[in-house]
């Protein structure tokens, strides 16, 4: 494992945030030195910090872990989502502990430096939580720099000319650029990942911010995964001839987001082809059935968030990240609700009845998370086994 262990902390603050309305907290700066702004909100999971930081779902925003050990499992090629990093930065309760994992190959702290990721420790996370939760997600700026000056004036006025997620479209920033196939399936201990060599299904996924593991689930179900720019035509997916089409997960706002890829959904829903939509493939699947999205005041992120199935009436703990949901009043007839959130009563899942046709807010794929929604990559190939 390389060392990349960070440097003992100067005697004074090397990290900051500053928020939009002028409120500052001091601590100690990780990764790389800079600065960035975005929206500040905050994960609760206890684990799945690699994960969570190259998750595109999360282009944007600076994570704010609720959980204080972070850095545990160290680093690793494997337990990323994409190529690149999603989040802007990371605020953390304690220094980023040492790895004590078989699987660790980087320092976290030098994982972040190569990515060019900002963080700082040493902040009061419950107080910082504590003001999202009760006051909404607030935009602000991280920063790092070791001799510990910092302009805060013209840090606050970074974060308040940033114009904040709602109306801005992030899709077309992590989607990808040209049509590729998928055929790796999930991971598994001692044997890592494997390949899909039989498909029976050939899915055409749209890329809104695509997490790995939804594709290898898609792969793990017997699926060849064709994946295409978010940006696509529904001419240009239904040209490859799928047995059934998926809308990934993505940041942003789905209604600006929406404004290309709303009429190839509604296109691709008159095709009668079987459709998954997952995060704000739901939601923009909602607005390409008539529906509205509204931004949420602090969103879920977490791995612990608990939906109840309205058709089987179990609930599932699932694995969340979204900031904006859909206004359910506003679906059509024939929209059915089918998962709602035991935290908020926020809406969850919906389903057609006339279409094969349905969507979930979360995230089944989990990474990081539980495992009790991967049941819906098998609804999928069901619909598409009963289409074919």
């Amino acid at each position: 494992m390389s060392a990349s262990k960070p440097q003992p902390a100067a005697l004074g603050p090397t990290g900051i945030v500053v928020l939009a309305d002028g409120s500052v907290f001091r601590g100690q700066g990780l990764g790389a030195e800079g600065d960035a702004v975005g929206e500040i909100c905050f994960n609760t999971s206890m684990t799945g910090y690699q994960e969570i930081l190259t998750d595109p779902s999360y282009a944007g925003q600076i994570i704010t872990f609720t959980f204080p050990h972070i850095g545990n499992v160290g680093a690793n090629a494997e337990d990323i989502e994409t190529t690149g990093i999603a989040a802007r930065g990371l605020i953390l309760r304690a220094p980023i502990t040492d790895p004590s994992n078989f699987r660790a190959e980087h320092h976290l702290d030098g994982w972040l430096k190569a990515r060019n990721l900002v963080g700082i420790s040493g902040i009061d996370t419950r107080a910082l939580t504590r003001r999202i939760r009760d006051l909404g997600a607030p935009n602000g700026v991280i920063a790092h720099s070791a001799d510990g000056n910092f302009d805060i004036d013209a840090l606050v006025a970074k974060a308040k000319a940033w114009p904040g997620l709602e109306g801005m479209d992030l899709a077309i920033e992590v989607s990808c650029r040209q049509t590729y196939q998928w055929d790796q399936t999930r991971w598994a201990l001692g044997q890592g990942y494997g390949v899909q060599s039989a498909p029976r299904f050939h899915v055409v996924a749209l890329d809104f911010g695509i997490k790995r593991n939804i594709l290898r689930c898609l792969a793990s179900a017997g699926c060849k995964v064709t994946v295409l720019p978010g940006n696509a035509s529904a001419e240009d997916v239904l040209r490859h001839k799928p047995d059934g089409v998926f809308l990934s997960n993505g940041p942003g706002d789905p209604a600006a987001t929406g404004v290309y890829a709303v009429p190839t959904i509604k296109a691709l829903v008159e095709s009668g082809k079987p459709v998954f939509g997952i995060c704000l493939g739901h939601q923009m699947l909602a607005l390409a059935l008539g529906g509205k999205t509204a931004k949420m005041e602090r969103g879920h992120r977490g791995a612990n968030h608990p939906v109840k199935d309205l058709e089987t009436g179990k609930v599932e703990i699932t694995s969340q990240n979204h900031g904006f949901c859909v206004v359910e009043e506003t679906l059509p007839a024939n929209v059915v609700r089918t998962h709602v959130s035991l935290f908020d009563g926020s809406n969850e899942g919906l389903k057609l009845t006339d279409k094969p046709v349905f969507s979930v807010q979360y995230h089944p794929e989990a990474s990081p998370g539980p495992q009790d929604s991967h049941y819906l990559f098998e609804r999928f190939v069901g619909l598409m086994e009963k289409a074919k």
